[in-house]
C-alpha cells in the first residue's frame, strides 16, 4: 500500500473518489458532503491531498483545504474504499494528511467537523480538541461546502453555532499543552461518546 501526495497523474481516480464518498454517505445515513469529480481534481492538482493506492487500485483519500488567509486548514473528505476498510488504513491516511498540513502550513490551525466517533478518536490522538463552531474559520466559503450535506438545514437554523457534526481543532501554539496527545484513555473516549450523544439528543428535541 502506498500513501502518496497526489498530483495530476492521479486525475483518473477523481470519479471513483467522488463515487466512494457519495456511496458512503448513503450507507452511513449521516452528514457527508458530496464532492464532484471536478472538485476532487482541483485538490489533486495543487498537491494538497493524499491518496492511498494498492498497486494502481484506489484505496483511500483525504485532502487539505485552506481558509482564512492560511490561518486555518481543514483535513477533509477522508474516505476509504469498501474493499480496504477495517484494516487501519483510515488512521494511516489521517496521520499522513495531518503531517502534510503541518509541513505546508506550519502556523495554521488545523480543524475538522465530523459526525463519526472513529474520526473524533483519531483527531484526539493527533492532538485535536473538541471546540465550538465559533472557534473554527468564519470563512463563508467553507460553510458553503456543507450545502450538499443532509443536515445543512440544522446548520442554517442554528446560525452555524451547532450541528450533528462535532468541531475539532489542533492549534500548533497549544501542542505542548496537550498532555494526552498520541493516546486516548477510556475516560476520554467516553467523553467523546457523550459529546456525540448529547448533540444527537439536542437535535432530536428541536425537531420534535
Amino acid at each position: 500500500m502506498q500513501l502518496l501526495v497526489a498530483n495530476e497523474s492521479h486525475f483518473k481516480y477523481a470519479q471513483i473518489i467522488s463515487d466512494t464518498i457519495t456511496e458512503s454517505a448513503k450507507v452511513r445515513g449521516t452528514g457527508i458532503a458530496r464532492r464532484t469529480p471536478e472538485y476532487i481534481i482541483k485538490r489533486l492538482a495543487n498537491g494538497n491531498a493524499v491518496i492511498a493506492l494498492d498497486g494502481d487500485k484506489f484505496a483511500g483519500f483525504c485532502y487539505i483545504e485552506v481558509w482564512g488567509n492560511k490561518g486555518f486548514v481543514a483535513n477533509s473528505g477522508l474516505i476509504v474504499h469498501p474493499d480496504y476498510r477495517g484494516q487501519g488504513l483510515a488512521k494511516k491516511i489521517k496521520k499522513r494528511i495531518f503531517e502534510l498540513s503541518q509541513q505546508k502550513f506550519p502556523d495554521a490551525k488545523i480543524f475538522g467537523i465530523t459526525t463519526g466517533l472513529p474520526v473524533m478518536k483519531m483527531n484526539y490522538e493527533l492532538g485535536y480538541k473538541p471546540v465550538t463552531f465559533s472557534e473554527l474559520t468564519d470563512d463563508p466559503d467553507f460553510w458553503k461546502g456543507c450545502q450538499t450535506c443532509k443536515n445543512f438545514d440544522i446548520l442554517t437554523r442554528t446560525e452555524r453555532k451547532m450541528c450533528l457534526c462535532t468541531g475539532m481543532l489542533y492549534d500548533p501554539k497549544e501542542k505542548n499543552k496537550h498532555p494526552d496527545a498520541g493516546k486516548i484513555s477510556k475516560k476520554t473516549f467516553q467523553r467523546l461518546t457523550n459529546i456525540k450523544q448529547s448533540l444527537f439528543y439536542k437535535k432530536r428535541k428541536k425537531t420534535e
